[in-house]
């Protein structure tokens, strides 16, 4: 029985080794060593362990696979390989060997090379164990990804093994890959990817629709979801409910300026309420109007984000600025979050945001001039994407609206890459200015390249956006080429220590995205109240603020902002 046992285990043992015990790849080694240093450099977001742990694997991963298809591409090509030596049989080991002392020593790089990016941001260092756990974390991956790669392989071989009886050997082999790539796709994409954005869909529709027991709909008739609207309380989605339940009240407004104020109009219309988005878009139009919108002096359409969020720093700070004598408006196009939503619904968003504007705009300019309200868009992230994407200035031309401001705008934002490619000679791509700055103007932290004092054109737009921000600034063509914004002078919030490396970046740039909601308000992703009050007043032209008025409702806003996020994420 004993002897059964034995020649099993041996038997398991050798099938182990036949499909997915391979020597480790030398030069597979190297490549992932030179990945896995580059992957610890800083880039634009301050990391944590685990997503540094998860980077620094994917790159280790990314350089052993870039390694062992150089080598087998190598032996392919039947290129001259280097002689065998006896004094050459060493050298698989010993630059292993260099490799890992390569890699810890790096390691112990990581903590300053971090602390670079937190300390422009205003944050604490790193604490001790960061680079231990990160490297736990790190292998961890790579050998997740090892195990993936050399199922794949075992896959490719043995297809290739079956056409080999009916083709020639190198047709079989790319057949193999390809059969084995085919499997890998659909098995990822068809159920792993599939089922998990079913499930993800499933639970935020549900969160969407959930109600707090101490959460009451409004009881002025002149509220969206109140006695009376056309849009009721349910219907509006968890993101609408907030949006139309917050904000500054007329008793709010007078008490910080002590002068008379208006509650401002909040209009918005959940995906629940109608069955596509032109019926949104005509009963937000009709609520609007029941609600009177119209006769305001402003009137501003929102594109929220994906989930339907509309940044409340946006929204309080023009409230505030115009004493309340202004409506809003924003239809919802999806319960997931901009990411999920621009990859699973990639056209809903701007469907959405034309279908919203097309109808507030057609209403708008059958009003009389010396009438009707000042007409802005505003968004942020995929919103301001959307929302510049719902203009069409030739429709327009001759009647046009006031102006919009857009934040974080993301990379993919057709009108902010042409207008930011086509700036000035010698400014940044962080800051650009275009032209004179009559029809559009940039603004970071600190304010943007064209004075406040200089003329405006009939329309206004301004694009407020962080250099620290990934969002804006990814690109695909990083990884083979160094972006412009990393080019002297840097932005103020990017780490001096931030360096370019082909297809690493790209990476690095990557994770980034998925973090740029987690920094210090004022950086990433994250915007401030008070740069959200200098670009309104660029915008709206507002000028019946005292500066000091002005400081102070920047200041306690932020400070109120900065507790909001703070209470969010300890929830969280």
């Amino acid at each position: 029985m004993q002897d059964i046992r034995k020649d099993r285990g041996a038997r398991v043992r050798a099938w182990w080794r036949e499909r997915f015990g391979q020597r480790i790849s030398v030069i597979g080694v190297l490549v992932a060593t030179l990945f896995f240093i580059g992957s610890l450099t800083p880039s634009l977001i301050p990391r944590g362990y685990l997503s540094q742990g998860l980077l620094s694997g994917v790159c280790l991963g990314v350089g052993y696979a870039l390694g062992v298809l150089l080598r087998g591409l190598w032996r392919y090509l039947q290129l001259r390989e280097l002689p065998r030596s006896r004094r050459l049989e060493h050298w698989p080991t010993l630059l292993g060997a260099v490799s890992l002392i390569a890699i810890l020593a790096t390691v112990w790089l990581v903590r300053p090379w971090q602390d670079s990016v937190r300390q422009v941001m205003g944050m604490p260092p790193i604490d001790e164990t960061f680079s231990l756990r990160l490297v736990l974390i790190a292998f961890a991956t790579f050998a997740v990804l090892l195990m993936l790669g050399r199922a794949f392989l075992w896959i490719a071989r043995g297809a290739a093994r079956r056409a080999r009886r009916l083709m020639p050997v190198r047709i079989a082999n790319a057949l193999g890959v390809l059969a084995a790539a085919l499997l890998f796709f659909f098995v990822a994409n068809g159920v792993v990817l599939r089922g998990a954005l079913h499930l993800i869909d499933a639970s935020f529709r549900q969160a969407d629709a959930m109600i707090p027991a101490d959460r009451q709909a409004p009881v002025s008739p002149t509220a969206t979801g109140g006695p009376g609207s056309l849009v009721a309380w349910q219907e509006l989605g968890r993101t609408g409910r907030d949006y139309v339940d917050s904000g500054p009240t007329a008793a709010d407004i007078e008490t910080f300026t002590g002068a008379a104020a208006m509650t401002p109009i909040r209009v918005y219309v959940g995906l629940p309420a109608a069955p596509d988005a032109h019926e949104r878009a005509r009963l937000a139009l009709r609520e609007l109007q029941r609600q009177g919108g119209f006769s305001r002096s402003v009137l501003v359409v929102v594109t929220p984000t994906g989930t339907g969020w509309v940044d409340p720093a946006a929204a309080d700070s023009l409230e505030y600025l115009l004493h309340g004598d202004v409506a809003s408006v924003a239809i919802q196009y999806s319960y997931l979050s901009s990411p999920l939503s621009l990859m699973v619904e990639p056209g809903y968003g701007e469907e959405s945001a034309h279908a919203l504007f097309a109808e507030i705009y057609r209403y708008w300019r059958t009003l009389p001039k010396d009438r009707r309200p000042r007409l802005y868009l505003q968004g942020l992230s995929l919103g301001a994407m959307n929302s510049e994407r719902s203009l069409d200035f030739f429709d327009m031309i001759d009647d046009p609206i006031n102006g919009a401001l857009w934040s974080g705008p993301p990379f993919a934002s057709r009108h902010w890459r042409a207008l930011t490619q086509a700036r000035n000679a010698g400014t940044p791509e962080w800051l650009p200015q275009y032209r004179d700055g009559r029809f559009v103007r940039f603004i970071n932290q600190h304010g943007g390249p064209v004075a406040d004092d200089a003329p405006w054109g009939p329309m206004r737009v301004v694009y407020l956006q962080y250099a620290s921000d990934a969002i804006t600034f990814f690109d695909p063509h990083d990884a083979w080429r160094a972006p412009d914004w990393m080019a002297a002078p840097r932005g103020p919030d990017v780490s001096p220590e931030l360096r370019w490396y082909p297809l690493l970046t790209m990476f690095q740039l990557a994770l980034d995205m998925l973090l740029a909601d987690g920094t210090p308000m004022g950086y990433g992703h994250v915007f401030a109240p008070s740069h959200y009050i200098s670009g309104w007043r660029k915008v709206l032209g507002v000028q019946d603020w005292r500066q000091p008025d002005l400081d102070r409702l920047q200041q306690q806003m932020d400070v109120q902002r900065r507790q909001a996020i703070a209470q969010r994420r300890g929830d969280l």
